[in-house]
């Protein structure tokens, strides 16, 4: 099937034969001897016993997630980085390192220096843009490469086909965290990456109304990582489930509208005069744009730009906006619209954020799917009226 229609196409294990599949809000199941047996040779994932190990509404997550990722498994955790600790802690231990960039997600740097380095696991951070600066980063006690396909909040592209030719030259797993993309307009594991990792809190769902994770690799290597997620109980529950398979039906047009719409203010910003620079993979003036043309078979609806001024103005252009919302998070209908400096890269000083090029009057813009002259409309306004 392609793409569009796996989003779409359900098939739930009942006698009813529901179109849907059910949320199961049970936490344990009848035990058998088959069930008995799985336990006893370490199957359990394979058989309903107990929610925190499988459960059918989740089950079925997974499988979807599965094939739209060109996946053998998946594991659905209860966030985003639940699955980014999940897999971590699997694949590291003390003594191991990690290379990886600074250009990473807030809550992913904080877990990678506050807890990975309190277990003796060395950091080594890159250009993640210079596969050279990846290669030279390597060294006998690496364990994993970890990289952000389309990066946190300045949007560089990552050559992933690359990056996985070294990492398999060393005999290294590369672990791609693809949120920004989505499985629509990427595919790592196609692209040689061995695991992709989604917060499915963002375009997976959707709609701003739930937290969710999902780890999608090779069926030996998924074996692993739930054996960590069940010990550490990040285990995703049924309801958020259920509605990612709601939301996964609407995925493919959802994240055409996204595209269109950012492909389009990127190009009007870019030509305002108060606006400095604006990062967009689409664009050609995108330092990656080339890569991305090869890699991306949609440029995703996150643009970030700068405007002329600071910090303070850059609230009082959010505060002048009507149809965008300014809050946290991305990846949903309706537009957001936040600054790094006091979200997603708060964690980092002014001169840290200044050194991977978050200067003042970066905003993040998380783009929706609103009818595109409204928005041009709002953030036109908002631009003028500083």
């Amino acid at each position: 099937m392609k793409r569009d229609t796996l989003c779409v196409k359900e098939t739930a294990d009942e006698p009813s034969r529901p179109v849907n599949v059910p949320a199961y809000f049970s936490s344990t199941y009848h035990l058998d001897d088959e069930a008995y047996d799985r336990i006893e040779t370490g199957e359990g994932r394979r058989s309903y016993v107990y929610s925190r190990w499988r459960n059918p509404t989740v089950a079925a997550l997974e499988n979807k997630m599965a094939k739209l990722e060109n996946g053998e498994s998946a594991i659905a955790t209860a966030s985003g980085m639940a699955a980014i600790a999940s897999l971590m802690l699997s694949f590291l231990g003390e003594g191991d390192e990690l290379v990886t960039s600074r250009e990473l997600y807030g809550g992913t740097f904080s877990f990678i220096e506050k807890e990975l380095r309190s277990l003796g696991i060395g950091i080594r951070y890159v250009d993640c843009t210079s596969p050279d600066d990846v290669a030279a980063a390597i060294t006998d006690d690496t364990g994993l490469l970890f990289f952000e396909s389309v990066t946190n909040p300045l949007l560089r592209v990552v050559d992933i086909p690359e990056l996985a030719s070294i990492a398999h030259d060393h005999g290294l797993p590369l672990v791609v965290d693809a949120t920004f993309a989505s499985p629509i307009n990427q595919q790592p594991l196609r692209l040689g990456a061995d695991v992709v990792v989604h917060s499915t809190s963002k375009y997976i769902g959707g709609h701003s109304d739930l937290i969710g994770g999902i780890i999608v690799a090779s069926e030996e290597t998924c074996d692993d990582i739930w054996g960590t997620m069940t010990r550490y109980g990040g285990c995703l529950d049924p309801h958020p489930a259920f509605l990612l398979l709601r939301s996964l039906k609407t995925l493919h047009l959802r994240m055409a509208a996204h595209n269109g719409n950012a492909m389009a203010l990127a190009r009007s910003l870019e030509n305002h005069e108060k606006v400095e620079q604006v990062w967009y993979p689409g664009l050609p003036s995108h330092p990656q744009h080339s890569l991305a043309k090869q890699i991306l078979e949609g440029y995703g609806g996150m643009i970030t730009f700068r405007i002329t001024g600071g910090d303070r103005d850059g609230i009082r252009f959010m505060r002048s906006l009507n149809v965008a919302s300014e809050a946290a998070s991305l990846g949903g209908v309706e537009t957001l619209v936040s600054m790094p400096f006091n979200t997603s890269h708060s964690y980092l000083t002014g001169e840290e954020r200044a050194a991977i090029g978050i200067l003042p009057g970066t905003i993040r813009l998380s783009v929706g799917v609103e009818h595109i002259d409204d928005l041009k409309e709002d953030i036109m306004q908002a631009l003028d009226a500083m």
